[in-house]
């Protein structure tokens, strides 16, 4: 039986920039992944420039556009436009390409990596973790990150995050071309999908287009209003391939470690429940979960209990806002976007969200505020 310092089960970008940042520090890592081949990601790819501080090598190979400014639509008008301030604040990415090149980055400093296969079972022996895969081979470990992403069979099974998950429905379609969308910059299409929004991020020679729908689980099944969508960013042939997938979004603080064992990304139900963003939590919470992991290894402290709390202070108190103001924008979707896009102030805040310069606490209350008055009269 192979032992390691750190198993990770699951590769994605969570799980390989954790893989990366403990491997750098000299532990012995591996990551088990379901998957035989990297499949095509159905992530529009935005990311704050200020995530650089978070990642442990440089991704500017897999930067596909530097966006300028930010657009928002009404049922394709009544348009608004958001300049975003400092030189190159929000990045479109090739996930593909930055989770190859996270773990090939791993595997150079000593990460090991299983694939394919699962975890079938998990058990506990004199305070080691004891994984049996579907290969009918066991591994042992002194710690384990969950890191499976927004299906997670384990995060549930170690009561990490919300003991009932809320999820997103979703669309992703990469499209070939530009359709109407400028290079530098994404769009947020309101109005046509009830409870949620369409988006549209440029890659070099493709766009990333989502649709999302954040409230009551509905679904996205009207082809005709899809269609419709798609036609508004520019595209006229619509024979293109669609992947749903359900997101696990933030829903309430939640301890997200126990003994010997944590959860990271979308598996720690981290997605952002207004924006949909999930690079920024993958990446700040692969990011603690090594530094905690880190310190215990060390001797430093004695359990892993770092982690939660700074998840908590730097990511969830900012998204206990960002769903107060899901719940309400998204329920009276027209009168949101005339107050909280089409204010004077809005677009440049919203801008500011998205570069990681403000949070949804720093703005929420004034919009809320605002949106609930407006409603009741």
């Amino acid at each position: 039986m192979k032992e390691f310092d750190i198993i990770i089960i699951g590769g994605g970008v969570s799980g390989s920039s954790t893989a990366l940042n403990l491997s750098k520090k000299g532990y012995s890592v591996l990551v088990i992944e379901k998957e035989k081949v990297q499949n095509i990601k159905p992530c529009a790819g935005g990311m704050a420039s200020s995530m650089k501080q978070f990642l442990p090598l440089d991704i500017e190979t897999v930067i596909e556009s530097k966006i300028r400014n930010v657009e928002f639509t009404w049922k394709a008008s009544d348009k608004v436009i958001a300049d975003l301030s400092g030189e190159s604040p929000f990045w479109i990415i090739n996930r593909d390409k930055l989770d190859l090149l996270l773990l090939d980055k791993a595997l150079k400093y000593g990460t090991e990596i299983l694939r394919p296969a699962t975890v079938e079972k998990i058990i506990k022996e004199s305070n080691k973790w004891i994984i049996h895969c579907s290969n009918k081979y066991k591994y042992k470990s002194e710690f384990l990150v969950i890191a499976d992403g927004s299906q997670s069979k384990w995060a549930g099974h170690f009561n990490l995050g919300p003991r009932r998950p809320r999820f997103a429905n979703t669309i992703a379609l990469r499209l070939k071309g530009m359709g109407n969308i400028p290079k530098d910059s994404v769009r947020f299409e309101f109005g046509f999908v009830k409870y949620g929004f369409a988006w549209a991020f440029p890659l070099k020679e493709n766009v990333n287009i989502g649709l999302g729908t954040f409230i009551n689980n509905s679904l996205l099944e009207d082809e005709e209003k899809n269609n419709k969508i798609i036609k508004s960013f520019g595209f006229e042939d619509l024979s293109f391939k669609k992947i749903t997938k359900k997101l696990r979004i933030w829903n309430g603080f939640h301890k997200l470690n126990g003994d010997k064992v944590l959860a990271v990304g979308d598996a720690a139900s981290l997605c952002d429940p207004f924006l949909a963003e999930g690079i920024r939590p993958a990446l700040i919470s692969s990011f603690y979960a090594a530094e905690s992991i880190d310190q215990c290894l060390s001797r430093q402290t004695d359990n892993l209990n770092y982690y939660s709390k700074n998840i908590n202070n730097e990511w969830s108190k900012s998204m206990a806002w960002g769903r107060r103001i899901a719940q309400v924008f998204y329920r009276f979707p027209k009168t949101g976007y005339q107050l909280g896009v089409k204010r004077k102030t809005a677009p440049k805040r919203i801008a500011q969200i998205l570069s990681g310069e403000m949070s949804y606490e720093d703005i929420a209350k004034r919009v809320i505020k605002r949106l609930l008055t407006k409603s009741e009269n």
